[in-house]
Parts: C-alpha cells; structure tokens; sequence
C-alpha cells in the first residue's frame, strides 16, 4: 500500500456465541471453551455453534429497524454499535465524514428464506411480509448496518461465502487507501441452519454427530471429520491514518497488506498454490519478509482437504517459523463472519501477549505437519499478524495488520 493513504482499525464489536465484546470473547478462548452443541431434530442433529438470538437484546435497536432485520443483520448491527462506540465517533460525525460501510454473508439470512419457503409451499404466499425481501438480500447486513449507523457513504457487501468478511476489510481499507472514505465500517455476519449445515453434509464437509460435540470440530488434526457451521458478526472501524491522529483515537493496529486471487480451477476443492500465492503478494503489498510475522491465523475450517491445503501453502511461505492456529474448534466456522470475527479475537491476544492454540488438536495430521501448530497457549509478543480466509469457489484472501502504530 506505498504511496497511499494510511489505513487503521480503530473501533471493535462482535456478536458471538463465545461472547459479546472481544474482552469475553478472550476469556473464553483461553478458558478453552467450546460453542459447538449438538443442533435439533429438524437439523438432523449435526453439531453447529449458535450465537444467541435474544429478542430482548435485540431490543436496543428501534422497532423501525429491527422489522427489516432477520438474525444476521440483527448481529451486525450490534457488532456495529458497539464498533461505532468503541471507536468514540458519533452518527454526527460519521454524518460530517460521509462514511461508509462494507460488510460481507454467505446467504443473506437463511432462517427467512425457510420461512418465506414454507408459506409459499403450504399456499400461504399472502401472509409473506413486506419486509420478507429485506431480511433474506444477501446485501442484508450491509444497508442495514448503514441504516443503523446512519451511515451516507459507498455501501458494498461482498458475497464471497466463507471469505466475505475478510474481503471487506481489503475493500474498505482499498477504499480508505486511495482517498475516496475517512471512514468506513467493516466486517462480516452470517446465521446457520439445516440449509447451510445440510448442503456441506451433502458435500462430505461437515462433522457427522458426536458423542461429545465440542470435539466435532478438529482443525489440522489426523481425526477431523468436516466442519461445524456457526453464526455471529464482527464490525470494525477502519480509519485513514492522519484523521484518526488529529482526533486522538485509539488505534488498535494498521492494515498494510491485503490481497485476494482465485485457484480458478475448482469448486470445492482448496488450491494450495493459489493460497501460496495469496500469501505471498499479501506480504509483497505491505513490503515486508515473511519472517516478520508473528503469528498466523488460519481459516482450517476443519476439512480434509482445505486444512491440508492450508497447511502445504504455510509450510511453502513460511515454513516452521511462524506460530500458528484456528479459533474453529471453540467457535465452528462463522463462514462470513469468520474472518474479521477471528482477526477479533487476535488484537485481544496481542493485548495480552497470549496465543490461543487449536482446540481439540491433539495429534497432527501428517498432512498438515511441518509448520508451527499452536496445541497450548504461548506466551508471545505479537507485533505484526497474518490472517487467511478461503471460500468455496476457489476464493483466497489473506490480511497483514502491524500492531503498536
């Protein structure tokens, strides 16, 4: 990014099934704790990790928004909120700025498609909502984030499946880079069910039922069996540099490297020479070695074939030199959301010199060997991290961010 404008991350929030602010989040993570349950009949009892859909927390947010809102939105706008506040901007300011939003799903909201679904197949096509469209668009969290924050800049949603959310974050700080936002709120939601479960079943790719479904969900691991889909939302505030120095806000850490490309030759399978080269221009764009980062996290949804993919790709970049580890055992793969949502649960590692291993990673895929698997906390500074997110479609994005700015 030489020669363009600074970027920094100044404001955090989530909606997570492990907790509501990055603080709890951390805690629950370096308790080891798992958010993966065994799901309903009518989920065919896979394991999945929901995030609370509480109607009376929703309630901070006026009824005239909250009827275009289904579960996803409803999670950004929370995650929003709280990034809005953290940040210490108001909607006056953000007014003034002309700030704008980039928030990326998977499907928009999947509980509305069934219930609009069922309606139509049982004949009842008259009782939909007028507000049916608005809560199932793919672009659902986007604009309704934007009406929530009363945002008035550009308003993109990339709809990239499971690397939505990090390619947010590489828009807005693109956007923010070259001159054309101060402000933009960035991140990625998603909310799970049958649908989303069912159609990675149907592909070999998700855990089958467990005993215990806490240990579903083992990335990197010699006994993984598929992904655990989960749900939530993390919203951040990225900044150009000298705007957010005048204003003397905080700065959590500066986005200086970002690239995305595609395998172009697969549907569901991962492409470890594409991801290798992601890596490798990501670094290239913030003009740095690979041997300066301090730890990676890994998207190792927990797949037979992506984590292996990942892994060969690490292992090619930076060999056995770097830590790394995937948050998906505690908190399944928040498939959209995932990316900012794990990048979270980092700036509090790095505030606490502490990194989170794989859960449930016990013995290692050989597959996967020959890179440095986190499989207990460390102790370790963390001044510069690197942050992977991958999609079905043969979709790769990776994100460096420098901390201590």
């Amino acid at each position: 990014m030489n020669g363009l404008k600074r970027v920094v991350i100044t404001g955090s929030g989530i909606y997570s099934a492990l907790g509501f602010t990055p603080g709890e989040l951390f805690d629950n993570l370096a308790a080891g704790k798992s958010a993966v349950v065994r799901a309903g009949e009518d989920e065919n009892f896979l394991p999945t990790a929901p995030a609370p859909r509480d109607p009376e927390r929703f309630r901070v947010l006026p009824r005239t928004l909250r009827r275009a809102m289904a579960p996803a939105a409803c999670f950004t706008a929370m995650a929003g909120l709280a990034a809005m506040r953290d940040s210490g901007l108001t909607q006056d300011e953000l007014l003034v700025l002309s700030a704008g939003c980039a928030v990326g799903s998977t499907m928009g909201s999947v509980s509305t498609l069934r219930e609009g679904y069922a309606l139509v197949i049982s004949g009842q096509s008259d009782r939909l909502s007028p507000m049916h469209f608005f809560k199932a668009a793919s672009h659902t969290t986007a604009f309704n984030l934007a009406r929530t924050l009363g945002l008035n800049g550009a308003i993109y949603s990339p709809c990239s499946a499971c690397a939505s959310g990090l390619q947010s974050m590489g828009l807005g700080a693109a956007l923010i880079a070259a001159g054309q936002e101060t402000v933009m709120f960035c991140g990625g939601a998603d909310e799970t069910g049958s649908e989303v479960s069912g159609s990675f079943a149907l592909m070999y790719a998700h855990a089958p039922a467990e005993d215990d479904p806490t240990r579903s969900s083992q990335p990197f691991s010699a006994h993984r069996k598929g992904l655990v889909c989960g749900e939530g939302a993390a919203v951040f505030c990225l900044e150009e540099y000298e705007h957010a120095v005048k204003r003397g806000a905080k700065i959590y850490g500066e986005i200086i490297g970002y690239s995305s490309n595609s395998g172009g030759n697969g549907l569901s399978q991962s492409d470890a020479p594409a991801i290798a080269r992601c890596m490798v221009d990501t670094c290239a764009s913030a003009g740095i070695d690979p041997s300066d980062i301090d730890y990676i996290s890994a998207h190792a949804t927990s797949t037979l074939q992506g984590d292996a993919a990942e892994a060969a790709a690490i292992r090619e970049v930076f060999g056995a030199n770097v830590p790394v580890s995937s948050l998906k055992g505690h908190l399944g793969h928040t498939l959209g959301a995932s990316g900012p949502l794990e990048m979270a649960a980092v700036f509090e590692m790095a505030r606490h010199s502490v990194l989170i291993p794989t859960r449930n990673l016990v013995d290692i895929d050989p597959a996967c060997a020959g890179i440095d698997h986190l499989t207990a906390p460390r102790e370790k500074r963390i001044r510069i991290f690197f942050k992977n997110s991958f999609a079905f479609g043969g979709i790769n994005a990776s994100l460096i961010c420098k901390l201590n700015v």
